[in-house]
């Protein structure tokens, strides 16, 4: 299939649109050299709205609108819980961790470990986080980005790997975080409109001219992928293989809202380099809440985008649908469908013009995530690798240039091993589970670190050490254990070792680095709290709506 002249009117303005201003947002004034405050933290200038804007479009990305439209065309909208409890953890990020992040003048995440622990558990951490970055996030956005332009347009998976991660390098590696920044603020706009634009033509084939009556018929369609909170053997989904697999291994019930969820919404949203470096790029402190505030508002919104399309499909596909759409959301080696191919077949849909609108927001969702990852990947490596171990007298110049070297290296890499990801189903649980190898430990050594004076350096780095070999023993030593729920064991046991051995050690003592917190530390401004208060009744009419 190929776009329309307009789609690629629509297409191309865009794509020059979006290196145009990330070139031009990365000027400097005349006499003045780009140093790492301007290359890794966009001059600390960023305003609440590019602060939220920049968030979102860092975070909504192809494992969104492939990955978790695949996950709502499989098991329905009770993906959405990602999104609703994000909303959530952005308020106790803004409230209780971005006040000590920005009074600490950090750059990094492992720059705060170091400030609190030592050298050791920062250096762990800022391994393991490259890795992840790299091996994970970066792989995967790039697999999912190149097999919607293999759905959608028959691009060869190789060309389409190849061809995002020079997209996402022409600006992002040149300008760092100020133009990754700035373009994030019109990536987001593509992503909402043309994302809407897909919901409402899904809903539309739905309800057979009528998106509103699709809507209410999803209902009818499907009632149990309507239902937030899933029981045991209450769901059987798709495995990829030709199999079935119970839907509460990767949503098990109440945990993703009083369990796990909470340690997989807090690390990456509290302790992530490549979200919380947008908050530290702020003005000032309240420009970076109300920043988070104003993602959080359109965190509520994202499952129309993302889940929605994906539940459609289901229903297009349950009632028969043409035997293109069949044959699009069919993989051509194992002949099985495929639920993450229910978005880009939703894309092939549209009319002229609206499709290259999507295809706009899709793509912007992909590059702007993918700047955003190898940004912050090549700002711990720089920071926290490069300037401590190999060249600690790095001038600005020197630490700009090396940044982009690491960029690049990081991009090469993820295009290397990204066809590995040809065989999942739901690319975006597998995100979920194997960042979540971590995300425990990073959840109690940030956790302790700020709320517990007792906290010691050995204690943070027995976290640190043990967090992926303990999540590896009970993924194979207890495979039925919902990755939620491990990481929630995981964490409860990292805790117990962090409090024995920091009292042992201590011997009852505060750390010497420990952080002074109190009341004045976490004050907020009116409108913020204004802004909590509705995103919180929000999310609780939601639930109580679909439990």
């Amino acid at each position: 299939m190929l776009l329309e002249p307009l789609d690629l009117i629509v297409f191309i303005g865009y794509c020059c649109l979006i290196v145009g201003l990330g070139l031009f947002v990365s000027r400097e004034k005349k006499g003045h050299v780009k140093d790492s405050k301007d290359y890794f933290l966009a001059s600390k200038a960023l305003p609440w709205w590019a602060v939220g804007a920049s968030l979102i479009a860092s975070n909504i990305s192809a494992e969104q609108f492939i990955g978790m439209s695949g996950s709502g065309f499989a098991l329905g909208l009770a993906i959405a819980t990602y999104e609703w409890m994000a909303a959530a953890t952005l308020l106790v990020v803004a409230i209780f961790f971005l006040p000590v992040y920005i009074k600490k003048g950090i750059y990094t995440m492992p720059g705060f470990l170091l400030d609190r622990y030592d050298a050791r558990v920062r250096t762990t951490m800022a391994v393991f986080w490259l890795l992840l970055y790299v091996l994970v996030n970066l792989t995967s956005v790039l697999y999912l980005g190149a097999l919607s332009l293999n759905t959608i347009l028959d691009v060869p998976m190789t060309y389409g790997i190849i061809g995002l991660a020079l997209f996402a390098m022409v600006y992002s590696i040149y300008g760092g975080l100020k133009a990754v920044a700035w373009t994030d603020v019109v990536q987001v706009f593509f992503l909402v409109a043309g994302g809407l634009a897909t919901t409402y033509l899904a809903l539309n084939i739905v309800g057979e001219g009528n998106a509103w009556e699709g809507l209410g018929l999803l209902r009818q369609e499907v009632p149990g992928h309507f239902s937030m909170i899933l029981e045991r053997g209450e769901m059987m989904i798709p495995d990829g293989k030709g199999g079935t697999e119970d839907a509460y291994g990767l949503l098990p019930g109440l945990s993703v809202l009083v369990g796990g969820m909470w340690i997989v919404n807090l690390s990456y949203w509290g302790f992530n380099q490549y979200i919380t470096q947008r908050a530290l790029a702020a003005k000032d402190l309240n420009e970076a809440q109300l920043g988070v505030i104003f993602a959080g508002f359109l965190k509520l919104l994202m499952p129309l985008i993302v889940v929605i399309p994906g539940i459609a499909a289901l229903v297009i596909v349950n009632k028969g649908g043409d035997s293109s759409f069949i044959q699009s959301m069919t993989d051509p080696v194992s002949g099985l469908i495929k639920s993450d191919r229910a978005y880009p077949t939703l894309l092939q849909l549209l009319p002229a013009g609206l499709k290259g609108l999507a295809f706009a927001a899709l793509t912007a969702a992909i590059v702007s995530s993918l700047a955003s990852m190898a940004n912050s990947t090549s700002t711990i490596f720089t920071m926290d690798i490069y300037k401590q171990y190999i060249n600690k007298e790095a001038s600005e110049v020197k630490q700009v240039t090396i940044g982009r070297i690491a960029a690049f290296v990081a991009f090469l890499v993820a295009a290397l091993v990204a066809p590995a990801l040809g065989t999942l189903d739901q690319a975006f649980q597998f995100i979920q589970e194997y960042t979540g190898f971590v995300s425990p430990g990073v959840f109690a050594i940030f956790f302790f670190g700020v709320f517990w004076k007792k906290t010691t350096s050995n204690a943070a780095l027995t976290a640190a050490v043990l967090t992926i070999p303990l999540s590896t023993v009970l993924k194979f030593g207890m495979p039925n254990l919902p990755f939620i729920d491990r990481m929630g064991v995981v964490f409860l046991v990292i805790a117990a070792l962090i409090v024995a051995i920091s009292l042992y050690e201590g011997k009852g003592k505060d750390h010497p680095n420990s952080i002074e917190v109190n009341k004045e530390l976490f004050k907020t401004s009116m409108t913020f709290k204004i802004g909590a208060i509705v995103i919180a009744a929000i999310i609780a009419v939601l639930y109580i709506i679909f439990w």
